[in-house]
């Protein structure tokens, strides 16, 4: 009986199918992953600048980040539209023309969700400046306020001392002015004193005839007499 030897063949090929992926088919798996990550990324920022309320700076920033995904994104995009019009099969090639399309659409509604996202944050940062200007407008008129109550209170008390000076001033004035009168009666009297033999002090009630004589020396003299 003759032995049977087995030889090992390497399997035959099947026809369109490859053993290995190609080298495009890679590429355009990788480049898609890559559109995919950079879109999820943009559509983070857009939340975070509508959640952000300021400052300007910091929405300044975080716009800065989006325009950089968004240049990244484009060119991953432009990439496999290149490598679709460089496939062999024109099935393929409409297919993957298929997926730019989608996400060239998909990067266009970004972007309008990134221009309402800065309008929604502007406004909400003009309210906040608007609100902060208010609560300093109400701070210096309540300042003023403050400033000017002092100053007519002290206005108030410069005048009140001002009139007990003045009126301080006049006593002085009519108290000079009530001695001087009085000095001449005063002589007259001790005169007529000395002229009767007996000396006579003022009496009190002389300066009280002075006041009401309106400083008349010759009234009050008269007057003095009389009630002697």
């Amino acid at each position: 009986m003759r032995k049977r030897v087995s030889i090992w063949a390497p399997p035959l090929p099947v026809a369109g199918v490859s053993n290995m992926a190609a080298p495009q088919d890679v590429h355009v798996r990788i480049c898609n992953q890559e559109i995919v990550k950079f879109d999820l990324e943009v559509k983070a920022l857009i939340q975070d600048i509508r959640d952000c309320s300021g400052p300007l700076g910091a929405l300044t920033e975080l716009n800065t980040k989006v325009k950089e995904k968004f240049q990244q994104l484009r060119h991953r995009i432009q990439e496999l539209e290149q490598l679709a019009k460089e496939q062999d099969k024109e099935s393929e090639k409409q297919l993957l023309l298929q997926e730019v399309e989608n996400h060239k659409k998909q990067m266009l509604s970004n972007q309008t969700s990134w221009r309402k996202a800065n309008l929604t944050c502007k406004i909400a940062i003009d309210n906040l400046e608007k609100a902060e200007l208010l609560r300093g407008g109400d701070l210096l008129r309540q300042r003023k306020t403050t400033k000017e109550s002092l100053a007519q209170t002290s206005s108030t008390i410069t005048e009140s001392l001002m009139g007990i000076s003045r009126m301080m001033s006049q006593q002085v004035q009519q108290s000079e002015e009530a001695m001087q009168t009085l000095a001449p009666v005063s002589g007259s009297v001790q005169l007529l004193s000395t002229g009767t033999g007996c000396q006579a002090e003022p009496h009190p009630c002389l300066l009280q005839l002075l006041s009401r004589s309106g400083g008349n020396s010759s009234l009050v003299f008269c007057k003095w007499l009389a009630w002697r």
